[in-house]
């Protein structure tokens, strides 16, 4: 059985065995070694102050879908533009965050963690697995989640009979609490445990070439 990448990560340095029955806490993994903000290489620092910025963009859309289920359609203007707020920052910020990630820096930290063991144990004809792949998955979700919550607002904006739209509103709520959850974890094992493997990887030199990259997606 394939064991997950960020587990294993974490099951190495600690030589920690789980249990299903005792499973680490996803927020709280044994704790690899942590890295000081400045004592990253300005291309990571980059990716960190953009996780902050979403993590505040977070915060201000779980206060819409509060609102949504406190008013639920009689909502305020104020609710609406909350709503339209996020989706624009999702398209213009998470989604372009996630491509850099997929682009510049996932293909060569990939390879380093092959390279040095940090893979999944398989056997036969199976593809190891990295941490890459996995937060690679969580990009993909991401957007899947979002266009799913999306539409589900969008639907119950739009169904003539009460008791649906009030249905199809509490399921757009719940998928909307859902994908909070799925981007905050993903910003975590970035910034707690993939991050660090980054930048025990991959030299200056190498970190200095991406920076140079970073600008070509200024347009997307």
């Amino acid at each position: 059985m394939n064991t997950d990448p960020i587990k294993r990560f974490v099951e190495k340095e600690t030589e920690t065995e789980y249990s299903p029955m005792n499973p680490p806490d996803a927020y709280a993994p044994p704790a690899l070694e942590q890295i000081a903000y400045e004592d990253y290489h300005l291309f990571i620092r980059k990716f960190l102050d953009e996780h902050k910025v979403c993590l505040n963009e977070l915060m201000s859309f779980e206060d819409v879908l509060s609102g949504f289920q406190t008013e639920g359609l009689d909502r305020k203007l104020s609710i609406n533009e909350g709503l339209k707020k996020f989706f624009t920052f999702l398209d213009n910020n998470i989604a372009i965050h996630n491509i850099k990630e997929d682009k510049i820096l996932f293909p060569l930290l990939h390879e380093r963690l092959m390279v040095n063991g940090e893979h999944s144990s398989v056997s036969g004809a199976e593809t190891p697995k990295t941490a890459v792949d996995m937060l690679e998955d969580d990009h993909i979700k991401v957007m899947q989640s979002a266009s799913v919550t999306f539409n589900l607002f969008g639907l119950a904006s739009r169904l003539p009979d009460a008791k649906s739209r009030t249905i199809t509103l509490d399921t757009a709520i719940e998928q909307g609490k859902s994908l909070i959850e799925l981007i905050r974890l993903h910003i975590f094992r970035e910034d707690n445990i993939v991050f660090p493997l980054a930048h025990k990887y991959i030299s200056n030199e190498e970190f200095d070439v991406m920076v140079t990259k970073l600008s070509r997606y200024n347009n997307y």
